[in-house]
């Protein structure tokens, strides 16, 4: 609702931007037609007539120019574009808070673990040359270790942003067991590609020997394909009638550079999105949240820092979900390592410190809060989330 306001806000200070532009073209136009009028009705009767007639001819022209009023036209327009600019910018500051310092949190960081995340971040995103001045910087000399990898990974995409897919196949055929293992087609669809290439700017021959070739061992698990593939053959020299047309589309670059990428950084051990930017991105979402929240404790006059738990939920959308969340149905407290979510024998589940409340004990038997079935703390089982 709010990014809407603003939009709006937006939106009508762009139409007016637009219709001020447009009115000052106008006026001036209007301007230049009569200055050039007059300097036309000068030049024809130039030698003829006294300086007198030349003075009238002036003085018409500023007759004219005073009847248009470019001083007013000009200053009316201007006025609604500033009037619209200063009512975005009080949307602006009513939505968005500059002071962002106020969500801060003094939290506990290993500095190690968090320059390796950065470090990682420039190398994955081919940055080297920054990631080999912090590692020299803040004395990590171990954090080098994954630098070849991102850079045969980069040179692979280099490559295919030049049309060049030799790097991008020999990566595939080294890695042809593990790409297997998991079950990916990954170098056969880099063997499409390159089959298409040739199809597209060499011959029926050329493309003929590299299916038989590269292709041919695909077949007993991707013969449809296959026959897709070599039925482009009879379509060579009129590809854009050819019924298999979206075998020649561009998406497929980008689509394989992103999969790609993908397989590499699981190779590694690495996930897909770079943590540093899923961590930024993640706060950026929660920000409103907790700005809102250090208006109203600063109302109340209490102190939002030395909280363990944030008493509102900050809801990141399901992108950041990466782990089960708890909540006790009992106490309605999130589990936590303190805190951890119990399997009774009944199959409920409660969290620890509300199995403790309800059995007063470690040694005495309580009853379910949904179920008949009674049990003891000795009988609850932790479950990790």
């Amino acid at each position: 609702m709010e990014l809407n306001t603003i939009r709006d806000s937006f939106d009508r200070v762009t139409k007016k931007q637009k219709l001020s532009t447009s009115k000052s073209l106008e006026v001036i136009d209007q301007i230049g037609h009569e200055i050039e009028q007059a300097l036309a009705n000068i030049h024809s009767i130039q030698g003829s007539t006294s300086p007198a007639d030349q003075k009238s001819i002036l003085m018409e022209l500023k007759t004219k120019l005073n009847a248009i009023g470019p001083h007013n036209q000009l200053e009316e327009s201007q006025k609604e574009l500033n009037t619209n600019l200063s009512k975005y910018q009080k949307t602006l500051d009513k939505y968005f808070n500059p002071d962002i310092s106020k969500a801060y949190r003094n939290v506990d960081y290993d500095p190690h673990i968090l320059n390796h995340i950065i470090v990682s971040h420039f190398y994955r995103v081919g940055f080297f040359d920054v990631a080999d001045c912090l590692i020299t910087e803040a004395a990590e000399p171990e954090a080098v270790s994954i630098k070849s990898q991102f850079l045969e990974l980069h040179k692979i995409l280099k490559a295919m942003r030049a049309r060049d897919l030799e790097p991008a196949l020999y990566w595939t055929s080294t890695n042809r067991e593990c790409l297997n293992r998991i079950g990916s087609n990954l170098e056969l669809k880099f063997h499409r590609l390159q089959y298409v290439e040739i199809l597209q700017s060499g011959t029926q021959a050329d493309a003929l020997n590299y299916a038989r070739n590269h292709l041919s061992p695909f077949a007993s698990l991707h013969m449809d394909e296959i026959r897709k593939l070599v039925g482009c053959l009879l379509w060579v020299g009129k590809l854009d009638k050819c019924p298999y047309s979206e075998l020649f589309s561009e998406n497929h670059w980008e689509k394989l550079a992103e999969e790609l990428t993908r397989q590499f950084c699981s190779f590694l051990g690495q996930s897909y999105e770079s943590p540093l930017s899923v961590a930024v991105a993640a706060g950026v979402e929660g920000l409103p949240t907790l700005l809102k929240l250090t208006n109203v404790m600063a109302v109340k006059k209490q102190e939002w820092l030395a909280m363990k738990q944030l008493p509102v939920p900050v809801d990141l959308g399901k992108e950041f979900q990466f782990h089960s969340i708890f909540v006790c149905p009992v106490s309605r407290e999130q589990g936590n390592e303190e805190n951890p979510p119990m399997l009774l024998p009944c199959g409920h589940v409660l969290c620890k410190q509300s199995i403790m409340k309800l059995s007063k004990s470690s040694t005495r038997t309580f009853k379910c809060p949904y179920c008949p079935h009674e049990a003891s703390v000795a009988q609850c089982r932790q479950l990790y989330v």
